[in-house]
């Protein structure tokens, strides 16, 4: 199975797809791994508990920039790298034995991530020197539940967990808060190659980011209410609407965000992702008047304007999504993030009919005049 020719009708039709893109105007952003670790290798070597994972993503990396090279040219290796620490299965492929140290397991495989990733970035500089390389993280600042000291203090720790995936990536060596941050886990230090240090020094050409709500950090998060709606655990916020699933509404957290990542990273950003998960109600004409999500979008936009205003380099901005899909993180179809509605229900049923909601003209207009007309 590991030695398998790459899939000639898979090549074929992302080929078409990049071809179609390019003759619409379209430019092309691909992430290598989107949450897909194949359940070959999550079932036959353990997906990256296993360092073996290495070679088999560069090789298929390696593909990607031999076909597609010519059509593409912005890439980012790992989407939503820090996920892995929260949704290990989802986000790495990882599947826990009776009586392991979990916490071990994951952070070995996140390091193997790293050398794949730095390894990845190494390639595309040499086979495509005009193309630009980034990395990804699950985005949004940590708000301290209040100004004790110690609120504080765990919005900082948890920062360092959400962001040290990054410090690798765009600075090219662990941070020094690493060996602490390991023990706080109950980790041993990570077992590292000979040469992996090195490896690691390849860095990103920019850091992308998804921003879907922020995280509010307590230090006895364990006693206060949480807000389950993320697969990032934090405190409810005392003064931010939620959505129905949980997910705190806070625009002005992405300019706060965008601050934070550019004054850390000294690099350019992308906004990968951004959206609002709702339910939509279709009306006896057909029409779907999601005003929510276009408020949502408006409000974010304008929070991103502001931190470019702020001296913040951004490459571009992408709503998840134009089209309504399965949602990663309750694996619903009612949880809806698209402009465009899908006749699609939680249990498969539905006519897979397409039609547009309010949101698609709004949105339509938002990319014509390059976000000036909200």
């Amino acid at each position: 199975m590991t030695s398998a020719p790459p899939n000639a009708e898979g090549i074929a039709y992302y080929r078409s797809l990049f071809e179609t893109c390019r003759e619409h105007g379209m430019e092309v952003l691909v992430t290598l791994a989107q949450f897909d670790v194949p359940m070959g290798l999550v079932e036959g070597y353990g997906s990256w508990r296993s360092r073996d994972m290495i070679t088999f993503f560069t090789r298929y990396a390696k593909t990607c920039f031999e076909e597609f090279g010519d059509l593409v040219k912005y890439w980012i290796t790992f989407n939503e790298i820090n996920i892995i620490l929260h949704s290990p299965f989802s986000g790495a492929g990882l599947a826990f034995q009776e009586g392991e140290n979990q916490k071990q397991v994951t952070y070995q495989a996140a390091h193997h991530v790293l050398v794949a990733s730095a390894l990845t970035v190494k390639m595309i500089h040499e086979m495509l020197p005009e193309a630009q390389v980034g990395c990804m993280i699950a985005g949004g600042s940590f708000y301290p539940y209040t100004s004790k000291p110690e609120d504080v203090w765990q919005s900082m720790l948890d920062d360092h967990d959400n962001t040290f995936f990054i410090d690798v990536q765009a600075r090219g060596y662990y941070p020094s808060y690493m060996k602490s941050l390991l023990k706080s886990k109950g980790v041993d230090a990570i077992e590292m190659a000979e040469g992996d240090e090195e490896i690691l020094k390849n860095t990103v050409d920019f850091v992308s980011f998804s921003y879907y709500a922020s995280r509010t950090s307590a230090h006895n998060l364990d006693e206060l209410v949480a807000n389950e709606g993320n697969v990032v655990k934090s405190a409810k916020h005392p003064y931010l609407p939620t959505s129905k699933w949980g997910w705190v509404i806070g625009p002005l957290g992405l300019r706060i965000t965008m601050n934070q990542l550019y004054d850390r990273y000294q690099k350019p950003l992308f906004l990968v992702e951004n959206g609002l998960g709702a339910e939509d109600v279709v009306e006896a004409d057909g029409s779907i008047n999601d005003d929510y999500r276009i408020d949502y979008f408006r409000d974010h936009i304008k929070a991103m304007a502001d931190g470019i205003e702020d001296g913040v380099p951004l490459m571009g901005f992408i709503a998840w999504g134009v089209i309504d899909l399965v949602a990663a993180s309750t694996g619903q179809m009612t949880k809806r993030y698209g402009m465009i509605y899908v006749d699609k229900n939680n249990d498969g049923s539905g006519t897979f009919n397409r039609s547009k909601k309010k949101s698609f003209d709004w949105y339509k207009q938002v990319i014509a005049s390059n976000g000036v007309n909200l």
